[in-house]
């Protein structure tokens, strides 16, 4: 398990990536106005925007179904352009701890936290405002071609980012493939796939995710921070977990990509 630590430095740590995302959106700022790309009209007023309306599973189908088809080829365009990359890597694996790896993620589940960012919906921390300000200027077409541009990148293997150890619960494969009846647990491969490569709508691809990332996301889930889940599936079962299921799960996840 981490030690306690770990979550100061990692607020430590946000602090520095936050300050340096600043500065890559004033330069991808200028970068648009320089013609890099679309800007839409509502970018400028973002602000003044309504509360976002939570999704349902039909609303949710039809925003996606909506989105213009995806090309991963200009999609790696705009991860250069509009400095996805920085964080996120010029391939999907991000270069430091403190951000996911988006390589071999459903374009579905991009394009959805890519509106829920829009939306502020997805408002958790620091991180989730720096990509709100990012997401704001990007148009449907963009949205969708980056999320096609991940979707084909192949899933990280041996990242390089510490494993925690699993505490008290469950070990990890029972929670996979068996659940905890006991808990009223589905098995998380109901959801995600048996290896870890996502499934419908918002379920995502967990193989190979940054598991220092894996274990902040569900901890924002089992304390409400985060709760743009349109079934409120992964918020119910984050709050059921004890802190060494879900990082045996993180460890689990981050290691699952099979070697070709």
């Amino acid at each position: 398990m981490y030690p306690d630590p770990y979550l100061q430095e990692l607020k430590a740590a946000t602090d520095g990536w936050f300050a340096r995302g600043l500065t890559a959106i004033a330069i991808t700022a200028t970068g648009l106005l320089m013609g890099f790309s679309a800007t839409p009209a509502h970018a400028t007023d973002h602000t003044a925007a309504p509360a976002a309306k939570a999704w349902t599973p039909a609303s949710l189908r039809g925003a996606l179904a909506a989105l213009p088809t995806g090309d991963a080829e200009r999609g790696r365009v705009v991860n250069q352009q509009l400095f996805c990359a920085s964080c996120h890597g010029d391939k999907g694996v991000a270069p430091t701890q403190n951000w996911p790896h988006l390589a071999g993620q459903k374009a579905a589940y991009t394009a959805k936290m890519l509106l829920d960012y829009q939306s502020h919906l997805r408002s958790e921390n620091k991180g989730a405002a720096l990509m709100h300000d990012l997401a704001v200027m990007m148009t449907p077409q963009q949205i969708a071609d980056v999320s096609a541009f991940y979707a084909v990148q192949p899933a990280p293997r041996d990242d390089g980012t510490p494993r925690p150890t699993a505490g008290q619960g469950l070990s990890a494969e029972q929670l996979v493939r068996k659940g905890d009846p006991a808990r009223l647990l589905t098995p998380c491969a109901s959801c995600h796939g048996v290896k870890g490569q996502g499934g419908k709508l918002e379920a995502s691809a967990l193989a190979g995710q940054n598991p220092l990332y894996f274990t902040r996301t569900l901890l924002h889930y089992q304390s409400g921070l985060r709760a743009n889940d349109a079934a409120k599936g992964m918020s119910h079962f984050a709050k059921k977990l004890t802190r060494g299921e879900i990082d045996a799960l993180a460890a689990y996840y981050a290691d699952l990509p099979v070697k070709p």
